[in-house]
């Protein structure tokens, strides 16, 4: 881990940067749109319009990368997200933040895949595993601390709005100014959606029902906040919470995913998701009982997002990992874009309390589904089944089939 450390701090620390900036200006947004008295809908397509972003870059970046080469493709959507982080105060109008926010949500896209790309390429089989993982747990800590950054000046003013650009710059200068030459982009084997269900239907639903998940919990959960009277404090806290979550139950489950059969793990965490979500739904929580609500909402999404992707692998001939992955995040990312849509519309027809309601009723159809699968089709043979690896939900393509890669790499090894 320490060498994995020292070869690739200076990429790590420039993704934390990122994580500082991107994390800032999605809770930033949804505090400051009530500021401005945009109403929930509003916010949602706001909110929506960066995983649509995301999901085209995720499309187009590999083409780019090909063409212009990583370098050129890194500064340019850096100065784009830099611009943009500005430009959201002094264009205080919803339709004008959804149009920058799809501007946003492709250049973060295209920004992950290209140093992830440079991660991968400086590890060896031997420290690729370490290396995500170091990945993972920077961006996490970079979302987090951001909440704490909230607290630092105004939502409405323009401070907080030239903070993460700030921070979005300075996170480039590290990375440029040490990466060794850029790695070469190969065409990957197309895999057709069909293919790709077939061989792991519950893998492919349950992509799909995970990116409404974690679009609502990115997206909303400040437009939530605002609506339910949270204060500034407060919200950062809550947002924090998840990712906290989110990053500490990886590694727990992910043991126990390596020792019991993974749809049963699929169907408890997601029905334990579906309770504790209705339980948010119907009571009046006080603050430390949300708080205990967001640790299990992010602790139970973001572990299911790694069990999927590993029990997809589980049913994958190694030619087919590079073009399953792209597959699952552009599944997952069809899923993202409804997620804001839908949930506010249901906070428009009951209240703030139609965010957990929303989550609740994917957790339980991701539960039902993962028990249905389970009369269906026999697990996988244990021969077959790779190691957990975590993730995050933000990886790109190419981390996700580095992960399956290095699982199915482990997998193959004789039990000590």
């Amino acid at each position: 881990m320490l060498t994995v450390l020292r070869n690739s701090w200076a990429l790590l620390l420039g993704i934390m940067l990122l994580m500082l900036g991107n994390g800032m200006q999605g809770t930033l947004l949804g505090i400051r749109g009530g500021i401005e008295g945009f109403s929930t809908t509003q916010m949602s397509y706001v909110m929506s319009a960066y995983f649509l972003g995301f999901l085209f870059g995720s499309r187009m970046t590999p083409e780019m990368l090909r063409r212009v080469g990583h370098v050129r493709v890194f500064a340019a959507l850096g100065s784009m997200i830099s611009a943009v982080l500005v430009l959201y105060a002094a264009a205080p109008d919803w339709m004008a933040w959804a149009a920058m926010r799809v501007v946003i949500g492709f250049s973060f896209s295209g920004v992950y895949i290209t140093a992830e790309s440079w991660l991968n390429d400086a590890s060896t089989n031997e420290t690729r595993g370490q290396a995500l993982s170091l990945y993972m747990i920077m961006q996490m800590i970079g979302i987090v601390a951001a909440q704490a950054m909230l607290n630092m000046g105004d939502p409405s003013g323009y401070i907080l709005f030239v903070i993460p650009s700030v921070l979005v710059s300075l996170a480039f200068t590290p990375i440029l100014l040490s990466v060794a030459q850029a790695p070469a982009f190969e065409t990957t084997k197309p895999l057709s959606f069909v293919a790709l269900y077939r061989a792991s239907p519950l893998g492919c639903v349950g992509m799909f029902l995970l990116g409404g998940v974690f679009s609502a919990q990115f997206g909303m959960s400040s437009v939530w906040g605002t609506q339910a009277g949270l204060s500034v404090r407060n919200i950062s806290i809550f947002v924090a919470a998840i990712y906290v979550g989110g990053l500490v139950f990886q590694y727990p489950i992910g043991w126990a995913s390596d020792r019991i059969g993974r749809r049963m793990l699929v169907l408890g965490l997601s029905a334990l998701g579906g309770v504790v979500m209705l339980w948010a739904t119907i009571f009046d929580l006080g603050f430390i009982s949300l708080l205990v609500v967001a640790v299990l909402m992010g602790g139970i999404s973001n572990p299911l997002y790694s069990l999927l992707v590993a029990y997809t692998n589980d049913f994958l001939d190694n030619s087919d990992m590079a073009a399953a992955s792209a597959g699952l995040i552009f599944i997952n990312g069809l899923g993202a874009i409804t997620g804001p849509l839908i949930t506010g519309w249901i906070m428009e027809k009951i209240g703030p309390n139609g965010y957990f309601l929303f989550m609740g009723i994917l957790f339980l159809a991701l539960a039902l589904y993962a028990g249905w699968r389970m009369t269906r089709r026999r697990a996988a043979p244990a021969a077959h089944v790779g190691a957990f690896a975590p993730l995050s939900p933000t990886a790109s393509a190419l981390a996700v089939e580095a992960v399956m890669e290095a699982a199915q790499d482990s997998g193959d090894e004789p039990a000590a």
